[in-house]
């Protein structure tokens, strides 16, 4: 079985009525560790009472604490939800956060060596010392790397997004984030010749450009499918992408055809949509395991 690791921020959403654990990368780890039953996360959380109760459900949900680093300065994530008429979120982020001090401790760099595949995204890397902390575990030989981009709130630099670029083998972005992309990096205005550059350019394996409701197209270097979602009864968009990330990443490992890739990653993001907040504790993973675990 794979070990896949993933690199970021575990956050609390706050909706106006509840809160409920968040933050794309546990999001997407949490969700292969329910399908394959292994998966490790590394991340940092604020010595309060927010922290205690995250790091609690992470040991109750069998990761590994050890991991999380515990930052005596800086306050747990938190960022406040709000649902439009078309049950998509909006976000107002926390400001200073204890993710944004990221550190690795012992055993976490010991995980990240024996790792075959290593995910991170851009948000984490908002702030200096947590870009520092992600970059200095980029590019190492013989791993794979899944980057979630997340452009929003100008949460980036185009340094980094070169970097990670250059680092990854499969890349998720959206149809916005494509298009900022095309901005800053001076890609061609043509879809499909400004992908095929992107892909050419830094040497991606699988691109996925996510497209709500509308599905998902996938391409690499010789193929591209599209998936056509199916309308669905929407309760909460919050965390489908990473839902979707999660099938992809184990669909890359097992070189899935893009066909059964984008089929099976749009069915489960659409399970998670199904669904209040980002994760869930109803069974939507059994019958997905079955693809995955021999």
């Amino acid at each position: 079985m794979f070990n896949i690791t993933s690199i970021g921020e575990i956050l609390w959403d706050v909706y106006p009525e509840e809160k409920r654990i968040g933050g794309a990368p546990f999001n997407f780890i949490y969700h292969i560790k329910k399908i394959i039953g292994n998966g490790n996360f590394i991340s940092s959380v604020g010595n309060d009472e927010d922290g205690k109760d995250l790091t609690e459900f992470l040991s109750n949900n069998n990761f590994d604490i050890t991991t999380i680093f515990i930052d005596k300065d800086h306050p747990t994530g938190k960022v406040l939800v709000t649902l439009n008429e078309n049950k998509i979120p909006q976000f107002k982020m926390s400001s200073t956060a204890s993710f944004d001090f990221l550190q690795f401790t012992e055993i976490a760099k010991k995980i990240i060596e024996e790792s075959d595949l290593i995910y991170f995204g851009t948000f984490t890397s908002r702030s200096e010392v947590s870009r520092k902390t992600i970059q200095s575990i980029l590019n190492i030989p013989n791993k794979k790397y899944f980057c979630d981009l997340n452009l929003r709130h100008n949460f980036y630099t185009i340094e980094f997004i070169e970097q990670a670029l250059i680092t990854s083998n499969v890349l998720k972005i959206n149809e916005d984030e494509f298009f900022k992309l095309q901005n800053i990096l001076g890609l061609s205005k043509n879809f499909d010749s400004g992908i095929q550059g992107l892909i050419s350019k830094y040497k991606i394996d699988l691109l996925a450009v996510t497209m709500g409701e509308k599905g998902s197209k996938l391409f690499t270097q010789r193929d591209y499918h599209f998936y056509s979602q199916e309308k669905i009864e929407v309760i909460d968009t919050l965390g489908a992408g990473d839902a979707f990330s999660a099938i992809l990443c184990l669909c890359y490992l097992l070189n899935f055809p893009l066909e059964k890739t984008n089929h099976l990653a749009n069915s489960f993001a659409a399970e998670v949509c199904k669904t209040k907040g980002a994760i869930t504790t109803d069974d939507i993973y059994s019958k997905f395991q079955k693809y995955f675990i021999n």
